[in-house]
């Protein structure tokens, strides 16, 4: 398969796009991250996102570690062609690594930002787990 499609997407000067993941059946956003090109063909071919993380400089396989992974039902680029809109089933329910359903859970009331959204599992429980089972080598 030619690779051309991932050039009519404009990448920003480092070669990332920014990617909002969507909830396929009730319309949430769930998150905002980015990718570089290898993310996103990744993320074609294997169905489940792929992003880039800008602060770890490696590609990141969504729920590598807490399993929350991200089922890919449409991929869909904006009408200035610069940010990637991911349609997903978010597997778990937990997209968050704060453990809630969004990452969007702080509401502005008052020139307060307030926690709206609960936290569905402590975050200490689900990378605990995913550290205790690479340490088994099942990763």
């Amino acid at each position: 398969m030619s690779d051309a499609w991932l050039n009519k997407v404009n990448w920003t000067h480092d070669g990332l796009v920014p990617v909002i993941a969507q909830d396929k059946d009730s319309g949430a956003v769930l998150m905002l991250a980015w990718m570089n090109r290898e993310a996103l063909k990744r993320t074609l071919e294997s169905g489940e996102a792929v992003y880039w993380s800008r602060s770890r400089k490696k590609l990141w396989h969504k729920g590598e570690e807490s399993g929350h992974v991200q089922k890919v039902a449409e991929i869909r680029l904006d009408c200035d062609e610069d940010v990637i809109l991911l349609k997903v089933e978010q597997m778990g329910g937990i997209a968050c690594h704060t453990g809630r359903h969004n990452c969007f859970f702080q509401k502005l009331e008052n020139k307060e930002w307030i926690s709206i959204e609960p936290v569905l599992k402590d975050p200490a429980e689900i990378y605990r787990l995913a550290q205790a089972t690479a340490v088994k080598g099942e990763v």
